[in-house]
């Protein structure tokens, strides 16, 4: 008996290779900034989109995909609460009709402090949300997607995955654990015809990221240092998610997708 292999990219026109229709996806974080451009962006290339927030109250996200005409549901979760989180992915299969195709882990936090500030509380609200939850998301996802011999998981990763960058030791740290993450699921599940990526973003304009515009300093740095000479835009993150959502990225796995204006390039 043969051993377990991916399955091979469909051989059909390229641009079906990124449809998403039929499909069903889970984002967590996409209430707002990169994870809400990414839901919508799923759905725009024909998903219906389970997106996990904090309460249910802001429906903005939601409601953009329905505008489109297309299937939107929300599910509450503190993904700061383990308790909560073990059960979150069975909360999306049950409100998806049992079926999840594409997982999207961007839900995180960031807290900027001097290392010699740091509490064990602090350092633990960031590995928490960043990096445990996200594991364990990603290991109820592949106990449903294993078996079906089917899915695609996008994590959110960061350029501190690369970079230590200065007050941001525990957030670098867990952005880092993600790729390596995402690299042994990967490794794991590949054979299983379930490809695991990550999407590394560089400086963003978000809400994550509001205490940072008004320094120029740090602004200046982010545009001088980067060849694209701009921010980001949760809108530069559309793309590349549908690609490592679809088909159309088949035969890749257990990459770390850098998307930052070229910045880790100089």
């Amino acid at each position: 008996m043969s051993a377990p292999a991916a399955e091979p990219t469909p051989q059909i026109p390229a641009l079906d290779l990124f449809s998403l229709k039929g499909k069903n996806a889970f984002v967590t974080g996409g209430s707002r900034g990169i994870g809400a451009a990414i839901a919508i962006a799923l759905a725009d290339a024909g998903a219906s989109v389970c997106i996990a927030q904090r309460d249910t109250t802001n429906t903005d996200t939601a409601n953009a995909i329905r505008d489109r005409g297309v299937r939107a549901e929300i599910i509450s979760c503190d993904l700061g609460d383990m308790d909560a989180v073990k059960g979150v992915f069975q909360q999306a299969l049950d409100v998806m009709d049992g079926r999840i195709d594409i997982l999207v882990n961007c839900g995180g936090i960031l807290k900027r402090k001097e290392v010699l500030s740091v509490s064990e509380e602090e350092w633990d609200a960031v590995m928490d949300v960043n990096l445990k939850t996200l594991f364990f998301l990603c290991q109820a996802a592949g106990r449903h997607m294993v078996p079906r011999r089917s899915g695609k998981i996008v994590n959110i990763a960061s350029i501190n995955s690369f970079i230590g960058g200065e007050n941001y030791a525990p957030y670098s740290s867990s952005k880092g654990g993600v790729s390596q993450l995402t690299k042994a699921l990967s490794n794991e599940w590949a054979k299983h015809n379930v490809q695991v990526n990550a999407i590394a973003p560089g400086y963003v304009a978000t809400d994550m990221n509001t205490a940072l515009r008004p320094n120029a300093e740090v602004t200046a740095a982010a545009i001088t240092g980067c060849p694209a000479g701009r921010w980001g835009t949760p809108a530069d993150y559309a793309g590349p998610a549908v690609f490592l959502s679809s088909d159309a990225s088949q035969y890749v796995t257990g990459e770390v997708l850098v998307v930052d204006g070229g910045l880790l390039g100089k």
